[in-house]
């Protein structure tokens, strides 16, 4: 489904909301709209879809700054794909938002998700250098980092060699316990993990002696991180199911890598383009040049005309950062500087008077040639 109109304005709250007043807009909505309050109104289950969706985002400090930076399009292709650009098919999804708000999969009870089944890995985060160039075009990188993972001896079921867990005798292998009360709206179903079992549905009788009915260890964990093309400093990688290990076999977290770009003296970032200051002589600016510019492509030919000032700009089309969400790339900007020449000879001195004559300007007197030895004695 695609969302539509301004996020914030399908909950009914300002850009500036708080947290807080997020949520209680999508409880107040959830509640009028959810499909058990309306079984007879596919609009107003439709419109529950869409303020869900929307409280999906805007409940996520990363996902909201980007809508907020960005728009919708932003995040699109973020998630699982398809018809579903938030990812809600495989991780998590409008009944975990259910469950976050009210505790189940309904608060009007019935239609309710069973939380059978171990809790999910703790999500993980990692910092990955990158050299400028790489983050320019992509690269694979190799990243090493220390998480739980699934215990080879019980093969991540928590359970001695030989043994299996059983059902939660409490739970039943819900993995949740549900508690029914009454409310101005009728009928309200609250659920919470199993104290007995944690939520995993199962019990331990022999405990696994390498991970002590954990299902999981501490380890180091290399893997290749595939870099795309075009991200910046600062820029996050979301790798799915790359976090820690679940507990008695459940699903991984996600890894959050943060990437680090070391600057490049050559050039000067700016979204996808680049600048670069281009040092000219004197003469080579007042009578033009051709010369060799250095991209990060490969050496380019240029050609500065006669009388060429400090501050002239060149665009070199397509030699810029890579569009990580769309095609092409961004241009380089190539900003002249004219250097003033130092360290004159006496002879060059000379021919440089000679300039200011002819051209009618008025230049500093000559130094007398006992002030002139002292100078070049002092330096």
């Amino acid at each position: 489904m695609a969302l539509s109109g301004d996020y914030y304005a399908l909950l009914g709250v300002d850009s500036s909301a708080t947290e807080d007043e997020i949520k209680r807009a999508y409880r107040k909505l959830a509640r009028e709209l959810h499909p058990d309050a309306n079984p007879d109104d596919p609009a107003a289950e439709e419109r529950f879809k869409e303020v869900s969706l929307a409280y999906e985002v805007l409940r996520d400090p990363e996902r909201r700054r980007q809508y907020d930076t960005f728009g919708p399009d932003a995040l699109r292709g973020s998630g699982g794909g398809g018809g579903d650009p938030f990812g809600f098919s495989g991780h998590g999804g409008i009944n975990d938002i259910f469950e976050s708000l009210f505790g189940g999969g309904s608060p009007f009870g019935g239609g309710g998700r069973a939380r059978s089944g171990p809790p999910p890995g703790e999500d993980a985060e990692a910092i990955l250098d990158l050299e400028f160039t790489q983050a320019v075009f992509g690269a694979d990188r190799e990243l090493t980092i220390r998480l739980p993972v699934a215990c080879t001896t019980c093969q991540g079921s928590g359970a001695r060699l030989g043994t299996s867990p059983v059902t939660c005798s409490q739970c039943g292998g819900r993995g949740e316990v549900r508690r029914v009360r009454q409310s101005i709206l009728g009928q309200m179903v609250t659920a919470s993990p199993c104290p007995r079992c944690a939520g995993a549905g199962e019990e331990i009788p022999s405990p696994c002696p390498d991970c002590r009915a954990e299902g999981r260890r501490m380890e180091e964990k290399s893997f290749v991180v595939e870099v795309p093309a075009g991200v910046d400093n600062g820029s996050t990688l979301r790798l799915p199911g790359r976090g820690a290990a679940a507990r008695r076999g459940g699903r991984p977290g996600d890894l959050y890598v943060h990437l680090r770009v070391r600057d490049d003296p050559r050039f000067e970032r700016q979204g996808t383009d680049l600048h670069h200051d281009l040092h000219l002589a004197m003469t080579q600016a007042a009578l033009g040049v051709t010369l060799d510019v250095e991209t990060l492509d490969g050496a380019e030919e240029i050609t500065l005309p006669p009388a060429t000032q400090t501050g002239r700009e060149l665009r070199l089309k397509g030699r810029g950062v890579p569009h990580v969400q769309a095609r092409g790339r961004g241009d380089l900007i190539i900003r002249v500087v004219v250097d003033t020449p130092e360290d004159l000879t006496r002879e060059q001195e000379e021919l440089l008077r000679q300039l200011a004559v002819a051209r009618g300007e008025d230049v500093a007197p000559a130094e007398s040639g006992l002030l002139s030895k002292i100078r070049h004695a002092f330096k």
